[in-house]
């Protein structure tokens, strides 16, 4: 096959592409127009991702909340997909007062199924928005517990402390119940609970927790920790210990922590702690068998 021949078979090659399938709104469509939206579409696709990327780094040295900056970020990426479609959209033919039409069936879509998808969508972008949550808050939402590590479209991504990732839909972060341990800052205060024997010395007791308390670094000077003693119990004196830490992912082994310490104090220092205790009354009857 000579140069001559070649040349005409991509000009054939060519024209097959060209050729018009059908038409939308007067414009004829070919397949090589569905291939230049498709590469146009992914063109923007990647440029979304750039232009997120450019703006996490533009924002990065500016003095704002690291919330306001990933939502600022995201909504780059979702700006620049949208006037991708749209340009996408307009490029095949298709104009914005021609997708009137296309909104219509969307709504009866929606309305057949498709309302989870919406209803999780317009989620995500309340929570952008109004940020009840942001990346690298601590939550709990729908018995989940964890870090948020990323805020999606549809979807949340939660990391728990066993270093599970779970993807929990938006709308449960607007419908349900959600404790922000991260809302209004990276301190929070948590409680050891301890019951000693009746008779103990309480001042010798309190102190003691003090004590502990004072010798873990991971525990606040300020706010400073103190004790409570909450009730008299059954067959315990009840006390609390409270403190405030900032490290707010491994408070569990702070809390480990202290109860160790207290657990070794009270046996140096001879506080008893009790365990409940129930008294048997057995009653006999002279009743006889026959």
């Amino acid at each position: 096959m000579d140069q001559k021949q070649l040349i005409d078979l991509a000009k054939q090659f060519w024209a097959a592409l060209s050729q018009p399938l059908f038409e939308v709104s007067g414009n004829k469509l070919s397949i090589m127009t569905f291939i230049t939206a498709l590469i146009l579409f992914v063109v923007f696709i990647k440029g979304a991702h750039v232009v997120e990327r450019f703006l996490r780094k533009f924002l990065n040295d500016k003095p704002l909340d690291q919330g306001i900056k990933n939502s600022m970020a995201r909504f780059g990426r979702y700006i620049t997909i949208v006037v991708g479609a749209v340009i996408t959209l307009e490029t095949i033919g298709i104009s914005l007062s021609s997708l009137a039409a296309l909104g219509a069936v969307l709504m009866v879509g929606i309305g057949f199924g498709l309302q989870n998808i919406a209803q999780n969508f317009i989620s995500g972008l309340i929570i952008l928005l109004e940020r009840p949550i942001k990346e690298g808050d601590v939550v709990q939402v729908g018995g989940v517990s964890g870090r948020v590590v990323d805020i999606q479209a549809r979807s949340t991504l939660i990391q728990t402390r066993n270093d599970v990732s779970i993807l929990v839909p938006n709308s449960q972060f607007i419908s349900e119940q959600v404790i922000n341990e991260s809302f209004s800052g990276h301190q929070i205060r948590y409680s050891v609970s301890v019951g000693v024997a009746y008779g103990s010395d309480t001042k010798l007791v309190k102190d003691t927790l003090m004590a502990v308390a004072a010798e873990n670094s991971k525990v606040l000077k300020n706010p400073a920790p103190d004790v409570l003693f909450t009730e008299f119990g059954d067959s315990s004196l009840n006390f609390e210990l409270r403190v405030w830490l900032e490290d707010l992912w491994a408070y569990t082994v702070v809390l480990s922590e202290l109860r160790f310490a207290i657990d070794a104090e009270f046996r140096e220092k001879k506080i008893t702690i009790p365990f409940p205790q129930r008294d048997l009354h057995v009653v006999s009857s002279n009743v006889k068998f026959q």
